[in-house]
């Protein structure tokens, strides 16, 4: 075999062996990428569920494509213990929601949602179909509104900084969204943004949350979120104007008895 040959056989051994390292550390690197995910967004959601009671009086601004404004008054009420969450929502203002109430309870990775209409008197269980229905005419869905359990998504890394991280997750159970984009700050485990994918990979709608406060040490909660619907160019503000934490609950709030009864 001639030099120039020899050098070339060479030359190709070494790619093929660069190939080869390379497409065999690729398992590697992609598991260590999901088992960082997994961490921050583990994290993520246990400050999130840090707080075990809040009540708070929010604003509901629902704004059309041509700017238009519709106003809600709500209050929240939330449990988190033991791996159970709890809201009850009650619409305040104006008089032709006054009275309708939203109960969500998510136990064990089950959730089960509940809607009471005060016209009709009753109180109205929200099917798996619905969930992707829009809650109150704003541009949150059910599903939106409900808990995002960590193991059921599968979370992997698009992007990291050093103050942030953006996670892809996607729902392995039913859900109207083919994949959630989480961008995350690592320092304080808040949410920054999310982006809303359908199952044509279509990006369909855009979470930002802002104005963020220390509660106790670690803890933070945002004062406003938006939530923008890209397809029909319209956005739900949700502003939060008092809130209090910690003050206890009674489990008998978070019931569909109480609910059924009219809550106020």
């Amino acid at each position: 075999m001639n030099e120039s040959l020899f050098r070339d056989v060479l030359a190709s051994m070494k790619q093929t062996l660069l190939f080869l390292s390379l497409l065999f550390l690729y398992p590697v690197f992609s598991v260590a990428q999901e088992d960082r995910a997994r961490e921050i967004f583990d994290t993520f959601d246990e400050r999130r569920r840090a707080i075990t009671y809040e009540t708070s009086t929010l604003q509901m601004l629902i704004i059309d494509s041509r700017e238009r404004v519709r106003t809600r008054v709500m209050r929240m009420q939330t449990l988190n213990r033991d791996r159970v969450s709890k809201s009850l929502t009650v619409f305040q203002e104006p008089a032709d929601v006054r009275g309708t109430g939203f109960l969500s309870i998510s136990e064990n990775g089950a959730e089960v949602q509940y809607l009471y209409l005060p016209a009709l008197g009753r109180v109205q269980s929200i099917s798996g179909n619905q969930r992707s229905d829009r809650f109150m005419g704003s541009d949150f869905t059910f599903e939106d509104l409900g808990v995002v359990e960590p193991e059921q998504m599968q979370v992997s890394v698009l992007e990291e900084s050093e103050t942030s991280m953006l996670i892809k997750a996607i729902p392995t159970g039913s859900s109207q969204y083919a994949a959630i984009h989480y961008l995350i700050d690592t320092d304080r485990y808040i949410l920054i943004e999310a982006f809303y994918f359908d199952k044509s990979d279509r990006k369909i709608k855009h979470l930002e949350a802002s104005e963020y406060r220390e509660i106790k040490p670690g803890i933070w909660r945002p004062n406003t979120m938006i939530m923008r619907d890209l397809v029909q160019n319209r956005r739900t503000e949700l502003r939060w104007n008092e809130r209090t934490f910690d003050e206890p609950i009674p489990d008998r709030i978070f019931t569909e008895r109480h609910l059924s009864r009219g809550v106020q």
